[in-house]
Order: C-alpha cells, then structure tokens, then sequence
C-alpha cells in the first residue's frame, strides 16, 4: 500500500481544516476541503487560505488531479473553483448532491435556472467508487447522516471523514439540518470504523474542547475507544438520543446562508441579479430540519 504524504491547513475563521494528499512517487494530489474568506458583516471575498495552498501547491510542483468535496458545507465557503483556476484539478463529490440540490433549491427558491443535477462539478461519485491520486488508490465511501450526500475518502493508509466525525473529545457531526438523520448518522460512522484500527484519519473541523491545542488526526482504533459519543459500544439507539438532544442546543453556523447557496453550486456564487451584483438569500422560516416542508 502506498503511504499519502497528508499536508494540512487550519483556518482559524472556521476551524476548518483543508489537505493536499500526496503520493510522493509521482507528485499527483489532491486537495480536500478547501476554503474560500467570506467576510459576512461586509459581504467581502478574500483568498488568503486559499492562496496558501495554492502557494503550496506551486512551490513543491504538485500536480492537482481532484478537488474533493466530503459534502456541502455550512460552515464555510469552498474555494474548489478558485483553486482549480489557477493550478488545476477536477472537482468531485457524492451523487447525491442531487438530494442535496433539490432541498436547498427549494428552500432558498433558486429558481428553475439552477440545476439540481449535479452538472456544476465535474464527477459525481457513487458509494465505492476508486479513483487515482498517481499511484494512490482512493475510494469513495458514502457515508449520509450529516447531509445526504457526505462521503469519506480512503486515501491509502488514511481516511478523510469530512465532518461525519470530528476527534474522539469533539464526538460526531450534528443531523438536524434538512436531510439530515442521527440514525442513519450512527450507521455510516459504523462503516467507517469497520476500516482498520491504525487507519489514520483525518477530520475537517476541530474546536479543541476544553482548551486543548487544536488537533485533526486521530486513528480508528482511538475513535473506537474513545470518541465521546460512540466509542466503547454505544448503542444505534443510545447515539440517536445523544445526538438528537444536543442538536436541539445547537445553533446555526453563522456562514451557513451563504455557504450552502455557493457550495451547491460547486463553489460558484448565485448568478448576478439585473444590476450585476450578487446577492446571497435569507430563508425567513430558518433551516432547521423540522422547518423543511418540501
């Protein structure tokens, strides 16, 4: 099995983490889970993370052969379309973006002019799906519960999860959002951890709890162990009412407006309105699961 060199970038404005994955004999990559600078207060657009990698990318004369999106995010913007522009690289996420596409569609009424057929990225990947990163094997898990259509990468000796699970002490991803379920939540973790123990996994956000030093790798044997809310043999059952009662604490991601209406278009912003500017919409009714009545 061929080892991915695994380079990351944390983003202190979102606590996200986006990685270029490396195979080292060929000096193909991926990157996952880029990040875009949205300043909402003043609606102003800005690349500092993104140049990074981008920057990264050129001065170790890297290859981009994917741009991988784990699912739609909501707590930040993609930059996939940026990064593409400038160093290459097709951009891919799960089939069910479709799913995806049709709920925000509606709820944000974007109109008939916005596809919900996933044509805005160039591949749609099924549960299973390989693909190469050089001589890296990769393959697509598909992995619902948060969204419908998150996926985990098995990149050689690693996964990335996206944010189906964050580190042991930060447990998993909420399921209140529309489309979201904490039961089928429970079983796609269960897929996960049926990888090796030592797989190395890679999460996309960390808060580091309780004032620890930020962290984003952890193995499948520690998350097994350890993860506060399914490690040690808790139960389908026991999970959903864990996840279901906290999501009920939880507010909304404050990019998620924005985020969501780019992201499901690939990381392009909503057309221009008439006057050739860009507006972002504002569901009034909010986007909780239980407000979803399409």
């Amino acid at each position: 099995m061929n080892i991915p060199n695994v380079k990351s970038f944390f983003d202190d404005a979102t606590n996200t983490i986006s990685y270029v994955v490396i195979d080292e004999g060929t000096s193909s990559c991926a990157v996952i889970d880029s990040v875009l600078d949205f300043d909402y207060s003043s609606g102003i657009v800005s690349y500092e993370q993104a140049d990074e990698v981008i920057n990264y990318i050129k001065s170790n004369n890297l290859n981009v052969v994917w741009l991988l999106e784990t699912h739609v995010h909501a707590d930040h913007l993609s930059a996939a379309p940026y990064i593409q522009e400038h160093v290459g690289g097709k951009i891919a996420i799960s089939a069910e973006i479709q799913k995806v596409q049709d709920i925000f569609g509606k709820v944000f009424n974007a109109g008939t002019e916005f596809q919900r057929d996933g044509s805005q990225f160039d591949l749609l990947l099924k549960d299973g799906d390989t693909y190469e990163i050089g001589e890296l094997n990769g393959k697509a898990i598909l992995t619902p519960g948060h969204t419908p259509a998150c996926m985990a990468h098995i990149i050689g000796d690693a996964v990335f999860v996206g944010d189906t699970l964050f580190m042991p002490d930060g447990g998993t991803a909420r399921a209140d959002f529309p489309g979201g379920d904490a039961r089928t939540l429970y079983q796609s973790i269960q897929k996960i951890l049926t990888l090796p123990d030592e797989t190395r996994m890679f999460v996309c956000h960390d808060y580091g709890p309780n004032g620890r030093p930020f962290s984003w790798e952890t193995t499948v044997g520690e998350q097994k162990k350890n993860n506060i809310h399914i490690g040690g043999g808790v139960t389908e059952d026991q999970f959903v009412d864990v996840r279901t009662t906290r999501d009920k604490t939880l507010g909304m991601p404050k990019l998620i407006i924005p985020s969501i209406q780019v992201n499901m278009r690939a990381g392009n912003m909503p057309p221009a309105e008439d006057n050739g500017d860009i507006y972002f919409k504002v569901p009034v009714k909010g986007l909780r699961k239980e407000n979803d009545d399409n």
